[in-house]
């Protein structure tokens, strides 16, 4: 895998958003160049994060006029990230204990524990992370860099902070497989039946992706016996419709993290600091930005890369000092801090281009993955 720096042309509908030192794979860059191609595709957008997925490139937004593509926004509609305060006091607690009275939440919420409305939805394993690059984590604020607006907040350097990164589980991969039976991977026309029924379904998985992350945060404070307030929540996998450049179109973000919605956080991998940060809503980068590091290796090549230098247990341990719950001995080498980009030259990129300004760097304290073990 190499390391591609690309500059689109000044005429080009296709944008990549990178710093000199921002990691980007050529495959990524040839997907996007792809996706660009789609008929009715009229702008695309790559982010600093942006890296290869399977078939379109993940980190990265698109603008089609007439039609839209499911496709593009994947089988996880609506994951996004909640950040959570809460009033837990890091040095009143141990990191043992706060791993042991937590325990383990990777089974459903029982259907008689699900808020009222809720019942339709006990099939989607409500209350729970999901694999892959979800998770739930504790951090504390380690640096400020806006304090009026960190004091706005209420927020201090002595609670800590709750993020939920998970989606809409089995219902989002449930809308897609049918989509793909149905029309393969070719777009809808947005004035269409099909279209219309699409979008009621999509609307109902961004609708339990955010409930979800609720559920989820909830939990996992009663667990704590902890209080805690959702200071934001936005997805970074939909659709939505949108005008550009005067141009009445549809917007497809696929791992990119609305800029247009107030504050977000732009996490890094698991080892690295996160940030919260205060967007510039800018056509610029198609109203979007990074929705975290993005990977460097793909998930086949992490253990044989890694195996030789950690086990299991040394990657559950971080350079930073925090700990991360993560029994399944696969999924622990694909989600190691080394598989992902250094979160610093994603950001600089965006600062570079004026797309963010810096509110606070957080650091993570317990991450929670899942105590499933899958040997």
């Amino acid at each position: 895998m190499g390391n591609t720096l690309y500059s689109a042309a000044p005429q080009s509908h296709i944008q990549v958003i990178a710093a000199e030192n921002t990691w980007l794979e050529g495959k990524a860059i040839q997907q996007l160049e792809t996706t660009a191609q789609l008929p009715d595709m009229v702008r695309v957008v790559g982010l600093p994060d942006l890296h290869p997925g399977r078939g379109y490139p993940v980190g990265a937004a698109f603008f089609s006029q007439s039609r839209f593509y499911p496709a593009l926004i994947g089988n996880d509609i609506g994951c996004g990230m909640a950040l959570w305060k809460t009033d837990l006091v890091l040095n009143k607690w141990s990191l043992d204990k706060l791993e042991k009275k937590l325990g383990s939440i990777d089974s459903s919420l029982e259907e008689d524990e699900l808020p009222e409305g809720m019942e339709e939805y006990f099939c989607y394993s409500p209350g729970t992370i999901g694999g892959g690059n979800h998770f739930a984590e504790l951090q504390q604020i380690d640096e400020i860099y806006q304090p009026e607006l960190i004091e706005a907040l209420q927020l201090s350097k002595q609670e800590l902070l709750l993020l939920v990164h998970s989606g809409s589980r089995g219902m989002g991969q449930m809308i897609l497989e049918q989509h793909v039976r149905q029309h393969g991977h070719k777009g809808l026309e947005a004035s269409s039946l099909q279209a219309q029924n699409y979008l009621q379904q999509h609307q109902q998985a961004l609708d339990y992706a955010h409930l979800n992350r609720q559920l989820i945060a909830q939990r996992m404070l009663e667990r704590w016996r902890a209080e805690g307030d959702c200071l934001l929540d936005v997805s970074h996998n939909l659709l939505t419709p949108c005008v550009i450049d005067g141009i009445d179109g549809w917007l497809h973000r696929k791992g990119a993290t609305p800029s247009d919605q107030g504050l977000v956080v732009i996490p890094g991998s698991r080892g690295d600091y996160s940030y919260l940060v205060q967007p510039t809503a800018t056509e610029q980068s198609l109203f979007s930005l990074a929705h975290g590091a993005g990977r460097k290796w793909g998930r086949s090549e992490c253990k044989s890369r890694l195996d030789g230098r950690y086990n299991a247990q040394q990657l559950s341990r971080t350079v930073l000092g925090s700990r991360v719950i993560c029994l399944d001995n696969q999924l622990i080498f694909q989600e190691a801090p080394e598989a992902y980009k250094p979160i610093s030259g994603v950001m600089d990129a965006m600062l570079q281009t004026g797309l963010v300004k810096l509110v606070a760097r957080l650091k993570p304290v317990l991450t929670y993955k899942t105590r499933k073990n899958q040997g």
